[in-house]
């Protein structure tokens, strides 16, 4: 098979495949409705880990009304926060520096209730001390970053009774995504207390706003330790129970991924932590990290603190907490697609623009493979010179399969061409060009970046098919110039693909779309000369 027809049935088997996974994960029918707890709150985790020799066990806590609560609004230069005096937790985040998918005038919502629900909440375990549902209390109810400040606190005070005075602290930093989120417990009680902290995720399983149902990125919790690495649990895996997390881990953060973004909460340093992940509701999932706190005697006070990062997901996150840049998905081609969109944020930092960025790599990736594609199209030239002599042996040898292949692997050896001469070459590429595709897709510095014209979002389909249309004219230029494959059905095959394929890309993002054309043309030029060249040698040999 020709390099052109491998590299089409290849590319387009894997388009296909991304098209029926969405095509399946959104036609799944809805999980049946899980009957709720009604002695204990499922939403309040368990603790097992052991500040010291002895285990932590929190005390069941009763299914109550939680309360309304009060809304207190935090402003930095990056995030916009709503805080829930009903436990302390973020109800609402804007990342003010990221534009919304579908109304570019707003910044995009990450945490939010309503009709979608997706919540950062956090508590004490042990006896009557506060959880995620407690009452708490704040002194303002609007925290501004005061010009020339770089840090802003916002201190939450519970005001239920308990053995302990406890203070919730959130501070917030200039031109950082990232908030510490602190506890302090002054131990009221004529006994020790050994509490435990929780830090979660509450979150339902509906897609970030924007997406593509065609477009295949992941939604749900991620875990990482420094011995089982990067692990993705799905919302399915937690429903089935079918959940493997660490053994007593004493490093590692757990977060919650979307396209593009990233939340993860992040214990500094090593010490004693345990995992969870939940199923509460019909549609809503739990995944968190619970800390032991020390042993507080009476009296005295303690303190935990954590941080909690909410913002885009980027390669260079790693120098926040590790491998929390995994969490810029690139699949399973990531030690191709690091490196591409290595040099192609280099580029940009050169060009200023994604777009011009992307053409460029494909040049340079072009480049690269040169030797490799004039391989390939000189395998395809020569077949295309002798095509009327197959077409002669086809004639003469009609049904007789077994003659008619005698009779072409004579003439190839005659010819000296090697009929699969262009599918190793092929086969190396294939690795590449899926790779950008991850590369692009889940990059989102690409999110909103304008090329030209009416590309004014490269991670965007183009609103007017442009793009798809000239990708398939391109195509078919390609096909004129590849030799006329002998069985009819490939031959047809061929002729429908870049029609089937410019459906295909109607759905992809105009990035890619962007290479594919800029690929489509280099090679286009590439194979004209090499035929031109093969096609004066034979005439030339002929003459002769």
């Amino acid at each position: 098979m020709g390099f052109q027809r491998l590299f089409l049935v290849l590319i387009f088997l894997f388009s296909l495949v991304v098209l029926w996974t969405e095509w399946e994960r959104h036609n799944l029918p809805p999980a049946p409705p899980v009957a709720a707890e009604t002695k204990q709150d499922p939403s309040v985790p368990t603790a097992t880990v052991q500040p010291s020799k002895a285990a932590v066990t929190a005390t069941p806590i009763e299914n109550k009304a939680v309360p309304a609560g009060q809304k207190i609004t935090v402003t930095t230069d990056t995030l916009r926060v709503e805080i829930n005096t009903a436990g302390g937790n973020m109800q609402h985040l804007d990342l003010l520096q990221h534009r919304d998918a579908e109304d570019q005038s707003k910044p995009i919502t990450l945490l939010q209730q309503d009709g979608h629900t997706y919540l950062a909440q956090s508590g004490l375990l042990g006896k009557d001390l506060p959880t995620h549902n407690a009452e708490f209390a704040a002194d303002a109810t609007d925290f501004q970053l005061a010009e020339g400040k770089d840090t802003l606190e916002v201190r939450l005070s519970a005001t239920g009774s308990g053995p302990a005075r406890v203070n919730k602290v959130y501070t917030f930093h200039r031109g950082s995504y990232l908030v510490d989120v602190s506890y302090e417990i002054e131990n009221k009680s004529k006994t020790a207390l050994t509490p435990s902290a929780y830090f979660q995720f509450v979150r339902d399983t509906v897609a970030a706003a924007g997406e593509s149902s065609f477009v295949p990125t992941y939604t749900g919790p991620a875990l990482y330790t420094d011995l089982e690495k990067f692990q993705k649990i799905d919302f399915s895996s937690i429903e089935k129970g079918k959940v493997s997390l660490p053994a007593n881990p004493d490093n590692g953060w757990i977060g919650m991924l979307q396209h593009y973004f990233v939340a993860a909460w992040l214990p500094a340093g090593k010490g004693p932590r345990e995992f969870y992940t939940k199923k509460l509701d019909t549609d809503l999932y739990s995944a968190g990290v619970i800390l032991p706190v020390a042993s507080i005697e009476p009296g005295q006070s303690g303190r935990i603190s954590t941080q909690l990062y909410m913002g885009p997901a980027q390669s260079k996150l790693d120098d926040i907490a590790p491998g929390l840049g995994l969490s810029v998905d690139y699949g399973w081609l990531t030690i191709f697609a690091t490196p591409l969109f290595w040099l192609m944020s280099h580029i940009n930092d050169l060009v200023h623009n994604w777009g011009v960025a992307i053409v460029l790599l494909t040049i340079l990736i072009k480049l690269a493979f040169f030797p490799l594609s004039a391989a390939s199209y000189r395998s395809m030239a020569k077949m295309r010179v002798v095509a009327p002599k197959l077409e002669q042996i086809k004639k003469q040898y009609g049904d007789d399969r077994e003659r008619l292949n005698k009779a072409m692997m004579e003439l190839y050896k005659t010819e000296k061409i090697n009929p699969l001469g262009g599918c190793l070459p092929v086969l190396i590429q294939i690795p590449v060009f899926i790779a950008l595709y991850w590369a692009i897709l889940s990059s989102v510095e690409l999110r909103h970046a304008p090329f030209f014209g009416w590309i004014t979002d490269l991670s965007a389909t183009d609103p007017y098919f442009v793009l798809p249309i000239i990708m398939g004219v391109s195509m078919l230029i390609q096909t004129k110039l590849n030799p006329v494959p002998p069985d009819p059905m490939q031959a047809k095959l061929m002729q429908i693909m870049p029609i089937a394929f410019s459906v295909v890309f109607f759905f992809f993002p105009a990035g890619l779309v962007l290479y594919s054309i800029v690929n489509n043309i280099l090679s286009i030029a590439q194979q004209w000369y090499i035929n031109s060249g093969t096609e004066a040698a034979r005439k030339g040999g002929a003459k002769a």
